[in-house]
């Protein structure tokens, strides 16, 4: 097994609604905002090598959005998926499998790209496509609350090339050798969590949206974007109950400066963020 990190841009979303109920007193102090309350965050994917096949989890925005799009979110430091591959010696062409945890724009939208003749292309051409139902139906028919991060270019192009698998919504699903899936429901419905079984035997959480940096451990920290945010409450704190075991790492999609982690359990039984590690300190 091999597994590497891609960080294909930065960008920028409003400091409140990433932290949502927290005052900005507080989390100021962690995670500085801009004159317009700007924060600058990650967009973080992963490749995993599991054995025959390669398996790259999220892909970020994407640069098919136009600049009044884009001018919202500020994406900078942007990487493409060609030069990020090069530095492992692989090529789009090499990836097998495209994981896809939600449907939210800065998780899906390098999924798909324009061609030299304006078409939409798969930008991994030999790669077959994962989501599952529960959540296909739920962004294809966006709420309100929503529909401005469920675009639909990012994601029906897909279904309809024939090359988006669904996954059962069965907690602790097999995805391959060594990938297992959980579906959580408070940031939006059925959102997947691979969870990646090392050769140590420890196993790396990739958090997704549910905690999307270390900041946002404590349980109160829940991001304005949230559909279900008690649920988003009671789900991490299932997950950092297991995480504080000191066998799982977590893997921080949107974290500025803390690609994954650990968490430990304190002497008043928070649990609280432990130390950073980087992936390459782990295999």
């Amino acid at each position: 097994m091999k597994i590497h990190t891609i960080e294909t841009s930065k960008f920028k979303l409003d400091g409140g609604a990433m932290f949502g109920v927290v005052p900005k007193s507080m989390w100021q102090k962690l995670h500085p905002a801009d004159d317009n309350n700007m924060c600058t965050w990650q967009m973080r994917c992963l490749l995993v090598e599991d054995g025959n096949r390669k398996i790259l989890i999220d892909t970020g925005i994407g640069n098919k959005q136009d600049e009044k799009f884009r001018s919202h979110f500020y994406p900078h430091d942007t990487v493409t998926f060609d030069d990020a591959l090069s530095r492992i010696q692989l090529t789009k062409e090499d990836i097998t499998d495209v994981l896809l945890t939600h449907f939210h724009f800065d998780h899906v939208g390098g999924a798909v790209e324009y061609d030299h003749s304006g078409n939409l292309v798969p930008t991994f051409p030999n790669a077959t496509y994962w989501t599952n139902e529960v959540h296909y139906k739920w962004a294809y028919n966006a709420n309100a609350r929503e529909a401005a991060s469920f675009l639909k270019e990012n994601f029906v192009p897909l279904k309809d090339m024939g090359i988006l698998q669904m996954i059962d919504v069965e907690q602790g699903i097999s995805f391959s050798d060594h990938i297992t899936l959980d579906f959580v429901y408070g940031h939006t419905e059925a959102m997947m969590l691979p969870n990646i079984i090392l050769p140590s035997g420890d196993t790396l959480v990739y958090c997704a949206d549910l905690i999307p940096s270390h900041h946002h451990i404590p349980l109160p920290y829940v991001m304005a974007y949230d559909v279900q945010p008690l649920q988003t409450l009671t789900e991490k704190a299932v997950l950092l109950d297991k995480a504080s075991d000191g066998r799982h790492l977590l893997f921080f999609e949107h974290d500025l400066d803390v690609p994954c982690g650990t968490v430990i359990r304190n002497d008043r039984g928070r649990i609280v963020f432990d130390k950073k590690i980087y992936i390459s300190d782990i295999l």
